[in-house]
C-alpha cells in the first residue's frame, strides 16, 4: 500500500499509482477500514474522510474529530463569494480596489511570514482575479479583502461562513477568520468533505482551482501551491500547511464509473513533517487516497452506482440525472 495526501482535483482519475516523488518522504503506513466500497487504505497519520455522490461521506480515521484546517478554510470563502456574486464562464465580474489601509499593512503582514500577494492602495482587481489570487498562492490578504467587498467586515462574512456551514450540515465546524490563519479556525474532514461537494457544484471555483498560474495586477504571474496538477487527472480544490494544522489537502476527483462522471471528494488534515515537507507529504496522501478510492469504486457491483451520481459535471457544469450520458466534447 501507498501513503495517502488530499489536494483539489476534479477530472477522470487514471487508476494507477505514481512513485514518490524526489525528495519527499516515503509513503508512510495506512490504515485498511472496511466501508460501503470495501477495504480502503486511508493515511495512518492525521484524519481523514472521502465523499462519493451517489454514496455519500466515508469516514476514515479521526473524521469527525475538529483540527485545525490552515489555508483549507478559504475554500468557504470562494464559496461565498461566488453565491454571493455569481460569474458566468469567462465573465471577470466587478472591480475590487484595494483599499489604503489593507495596502499599508501588507509589510507588517509580510513580515509576520503570511502568505500575501502584494498589493497598493487604488489597485483594482476583477472579481475573478481576486479569487484567482485566494486559491492559487493561497493570499491572506486577499481572503480579507474579499470579506470586507462582500460582507463590509471580517466579522461579519466570518459569520456567514458560519451561518453557510451550519447550512451546509458542518455541525463540527467553527470559523474565526476569512483566511484560515487563526488556529481557532477548526473543522474535520468529514465536514470538509460536504463542503467540497458542494464547491464542485460551482463551475466557476472548480476552473479556478483548475488553474497552475494566474496574472495577477501588481502581483504578476501567480503560482498554485498545488504542485500534483495534470498528474492523475487532478485539477483543483485547496492545500494548506502551518504548524499548528499540519499538511492539509481537499481533492476532488471525476472518475468514470459505469458509464457516468462520478465525483470524489477526499480530505486529510494534520499530515506530519518539517515545514517545508508536511505539504508535499499532504500531497502524497492526498493522490493515493483519491486513486484508492478510484480503483474501489470501479470494482464496485453496479447497482451500488449505476444511475446515482450527483454533482455537476466537470466540463458543461450540468447536473448528471439517472442514466444520463456525459457530454462527450472534442478538444
Amino acid at each position: 500500500m501507498t501513503t495517502l495526501v488530499c489536494a483539489g482535483v476534479i477530472a477522470v482519475v487514471r487508476l494507477a499509482t505514481s512513485p514518490p516523488w524526489p525528495g519527499t518522504a516515503q509513503p508512510t503506513p495506512v490504515t485498511p477500514r472496511n466501508g460501503p466500497l470495501g477495504t480502503i487504505a486511508w493515511p495512518a497519520s492525521g484524519v481523514s474522510a472521502a465523499g462519493i455522490s451517489g454514496i455519500g461521506v466515508l469516514p476514515g480515521p479521526g473524521a469527525s474529530r475538529p483540527v485545525p484546517i490552515a489555508s483549507v478554510a478559504k475554500v468557504m470563502t470562494a464559496y461565498i463569494v461566488l453565491r454571493d456574486h455569481p460569474l458566468g464562464a469567462g465573465e471577470p465580474g466587478p472591480a475590487i480596489v484595494v483599499q489604503p489601509g489593507e495596502a499599508a499593512a501588507y509589510p507588517a503582514q509580510a513580515r509576520n511570514g503570511d502568505s500575501l500577494v502584494p498589493v497598493i492602495a487604488g489597485e483594482q482587481l476583477t472579481e475573478r482575479q481576486a479569487l484567482e489570487a485566494l486559491l492559487l498562492p493561497s493570499a491572506d490578504n486577499m481572503a480579507w479583502i474579499l470579506a470586507r467587498w462582500d460582507a463590509g467586515s471580517q466579522a461579519a462574512f466570518t459569520a456567514q461562513m458560519n451561518t453557510t456551514a451550519r447550512r451546509l450540515g458542518m455541525s463540527h465546524t467553527h470559523y474565526t477568520d476569512p483566511s484560515g490563519l487563526s488556529a481557532s479556525t477548526t473543522s474535520t474532514a468529514a465536514d470538509q468533505v460536504r463542503l467540497g461537494m458542494a464547491a464542485m457544484s460551482e463551475p466557476v471555483l472548480a476552473q479556478i482551482v483548475a488553474l497552475r498560474s494566474a496574472v495577477i495586477p501588481v502581483a504578476g504571474v501567480v503560482r498554485n501551491y498545488n504542485t500534483q496538477l495534470g498528474q492523475d487527472g487532478i485539477t483543483g480544490l485547496k492545500t494548506g500547511s502551518d504548524t499548528a494544522a499540519g499538511g492539509c489537502v481537499l481533492l476532488a476527483a471525476w472518475q468514470q464509473a459505469r458509464g457516468h462522471d462520478t465525483l470524489i471528494v477526499a480530505a486529510t488534515f494534520g499530515q506530519p513533517g518539517t515545514m517545508g515537507a508536511m505539504l508535499p507529504n499532504a500531497l502524497q496522501a492526498g493522490h493515493q487516497l483519491v486513486l484508492a478510492l478510484g480503483r474501489a469504486l470501479a470494482g464496485q457491483s453496479a447497482q451500488h452506482i449505476s444511475g446515482k451520481t450527483g454533482g455537476k459535471h466537470p466540463r458543461t457544469g450540468r447536473l448528471q440525472s439517472r442514466g444520463q450520458q456525459p457530454h462527450q466534447k472534442k478538444g
